[in-house]
């Protein structure tokens, strides 16, 4: 079918659009279905070097992303460094497994999108909070949660993918906000050794090496070009080791006890536990890594050139959960997209799918080298400190972007965030805040993340949804929500 013209710039041009089809359209498509005989560039393969070149890209942008929370909720809740580097290699093999689910996909799972994934970072501070301080019993009480609300969201997908317009742009921009603000105090904690009853705590050195690594990522970000810039934060993280060595704060006991080749042993911490409060918790995270992957989705469909209706949705959201509630089996922890792929993608223009396959090959080898996991132990906590001010705070940014797609001054919007916002910094601003609550609500209530969301659902239902009628005012987010957001409009990120 010929592509209609919306802005004719002279007469040739406008009969050249009417009698020939557009190769956008004939990709759109497809082959077999009246278009060209040739493979939509989602569909394409490329020669097997540039193929693993291309998915090692993959892997670099998102490596540091994958195994930050495993290095996050290890040592909160009691593991070895040892044990914490098995954790992060559990994950890359993990998130190579949700990768696959997602590209290659079978039956009706999987966005068969280069749609990358990864641990989820929505999940820090609620893991946190379930497993302070318990060690294996803490690990196994989250690793339950996070099964349950895998298949819990499996089951959910085909009815979510229906449910967007109850998640616009003033919902997901706060719940993300708050997902980078709740994480920074991690990236302070790093930045002054970790350990508050260590005699080095909070030193000079410690806050000195963070400042350095702080100040090495952004002149990096600064300077550098293409690939290179992508991995800014991870070359970041190198040059600080290499400075720290010196300084006598880099351990390497972790690489020495790790083993070359490995095997991510299923129930590695003891079988799974359920424990209703923190499946409660982990149910609400999956309903946000399901929100961001939706808006990930529409985003990454848009710049490759294949749209991402309802099917497609619907699929990528049983690869999340499906790989969500898989990847404890192995010791890893909730999967969600990486959206620093999507922007990957844009920039580099190499649509395959199969390119982010490969990725997850390289992520699932990775996965079965511990000591490769263990070399990213070797990063003193200061250095992941400096580092993670920019890591956590350009999440917290996105957040703020999307949040100016909001229309705040429109209705009660600026209501619904300011009321959201504030009661998710209420654990940040005020640890003992809910200390007279039952411990068994503590677990959600502790985590701004999880009570910022429902707080911003609820009420952008009340103000927005609830006695609305279907001719809201134009303009209004009642309105608005009836109709699709543009999908570049919704950045999300980890």
């Amino acid at each position: 079918m010929a592509a209609k013209p919306r802005f004719r710039k002279n007469a040739v041009e406008a009969e050249a659009v009417r009698t020939d089809t557009t190769e956008a359209d004939a990709l759109a498509v497809g082959a077999g279905e009246g278009g060209l005989d040739r493979k939509h560039p989602v569909d394409e393969t490329l020669p097997p070097l540039r193929m693993f070149t291309s998915g090692l890209q993959h892997v670099a942008a998102m490596y540091a992303g994958v195994v930050a929370p495993p290095m996050i909720v290890g040592p909160a809740v009691g593991l070895s460094a040892k044990e914490t580097a098995f954790l992060m290699g559990a994950s890359l093999f993990t998130a190579g497994i949700a990768t696959l689910l997602q590209t290659l996909g079978f039956w009706r799972i999987g966005a068969k999108l280069p749609f990358v994934n990864g641990v989820s970072f929505a999940g820090v501070t609620p893991m946190i909070a379930i497993g302070k301080d318990r060690g294996h019993d803490g690990i196994a009480v989250i690793f339950g949660a996070i099964i349950v609300a895998g298949l819990l969201g499996f089951v959910l997908a085909p009815y979510f993918c229906k449910l967007v317009r109850f998640f616009p742009p003033v919902v997901t921009g706060t719940v993300i906000t708050l997902i980078g603000v709740s994480l920074l105090p991690v990236a302070f904690n790093w930045s002054q050794g970790g350990n508050a009853t260590a005699d080095d705590y909070g030193s000079m050195t410690n806050i000195t090496m963070a400042a350095v690594t702080l100040v090495i990522v952004l002149a990096l970000r600064k300077l550098l070009r293409g690939f290179l810039q992508q991995i800014a934060i991870l070359l970041g993280l190198v040059i600080g080791t290499l400075i720290a060595i010196p300084a006598g704060i880099t351990d390497f006991g972790a690489l020495g006890d790790a083993d070359v080749v490995g095997f991510p042993t299923p129930f590695h911490f003891g079988a799974p536990q359920f424990e209703i409060a923190a499946i409660i918790s982990m149910c609400i995270v999956m309903l946000v890594c399901m929100t961001e992957s939706t808006a990930d989705m529409l985003a990454l469909g848009k710049i490759v050139g294949r749209p991402a209706d309802e099917r497609t949705i619907e699929g990528g959201l049983r690869a999340d959960t499906l790989g969500s509630a898989v990847s404890p089996l192995f010791n890893g922890f909730m999967c969600s997209a990486f959206a620093q792929n999507i922007g990957l993608v844009a920039m580099t223009k190499v649509r395959s799918r199969f390119v982010v396959a490969a990725g997850g090959v390289i992520l699932v080898l990775l996965g079965l080298v511990p000591v490769a996991a263990s070399v990213i132990a070797l990063v003193p906590l200061p250095v992941l400190g400096g580092a993670g001010i920019v890591l956590f705070g350009s999440v917290a940014a996105s957040g703020i972007q999307t949040l100016a797609t909001a229309a705040l001054e429109k209705g009660e919007n600026a209501l619904i965030v300011a009321a959201a916002v504030g009661v998710g910094l209420i654990p940040i601003a005020a640890p003992d805040f809910y200390h007279a609550f039952p411990e068994d609500l503590l677990v959600v209530l502790d985590s701004g993340i999880s009570t910022g969301c429902v707080v911003a659902i609820v009420l952008n239902l009340a103000f927005n949804h609830w006695g609305r009628t279907p001719d809201a005012e134009p303009g209004t987010e009642a309105a608005d929500s009836e109709q699709p957001k543009d999908p570049m409009a919704l950045p999300v990120a980890h």
